[in-house]
């Protein structure tokens, strides 16, 4: 599905998300909603609506899952392991890369699932861009709320999403697209080779 598509970007951004009671879907609309207000061009896919052309078109994808047992989700984990043929062929490379997540608890294994992700893009040679603490709120709200790996969820119970983590979750998508868009200007330049 495409949320959006203004055409005043050639940044093309897949947000590829896994999530069972909708957490990790509302996580994954506020990142597309993020990256559509840069311009770019948003594909917002389930992991069971995704393909490996998905991957090969974007230059930034965005991966969503619940932390299960402190990792990434089986069904998400099957999609990333189908992708050997595009790795083999280089074609995972130089991309950017974030992800995002939903647990049950606060220490519910988000930032061991979260370091999952920079394992598997560091493999990929993809360009790891997390959100750090860079939102334009105060940095209290920042380190008592959020997290410098992406983007989070506490659902305990059943709690929907917070504003709070929506917006992490859509600067961090527009976070992303900017660093792709700034290094696809470098190349258009002929800085990066």
């Amino acid at each position: 599905m495409t949320v959006r598509d203004t055409g005043n970007s050639t940044t093309n951004v897949a947000v590829i998300y896994y999530s069972e009671t909708g957490s990790v879907k509302a996580l994954a609309a506020a990142a597309a909603e993020g990256a559509t207000t840069t311009g770019a061009h948003v594909r917002l896919l389930s992991v069971e609506a995704a393909s490996s052309a998905d991957m090969e078109w974007a230059d930034v994808v965005l991966f969503g899952t619940p932390s299960h047992y402190g990792t990434i989700a089986a069904g998400l984990k099957t999609f990333i392991d189908s992708t050997g043929d595009l790795w083999r062929a280089g074609k995972l490379a130089d991309k950017v890369y974030g992800a995002f997540v939903s647990s049950a608890s606060t220490h519910g294994g988000q930032e061991t699932t979260l370091t999952n992700f920079t394992t598997i893009f560091t493999h990929w040679g993809g360009i790891i861009v997390p959100p750090g603490f860079t939102a334009p709120v105060p940095l209290v709200e920042q380190m008592l709320s959020g997290n410098p790996h992406g983007a989070g969820h506490v659902a305990g119970f059943g709690n929907p999403p917070t504003k709070f983590a929506l917006d992490a979750a859509r600067h961090q998508a527009e976070r992303a697209v900017m660093v792709a868009a700034q290094l696809m200007s470098t190349r258009l330049l002929g800085g990066v080779h």
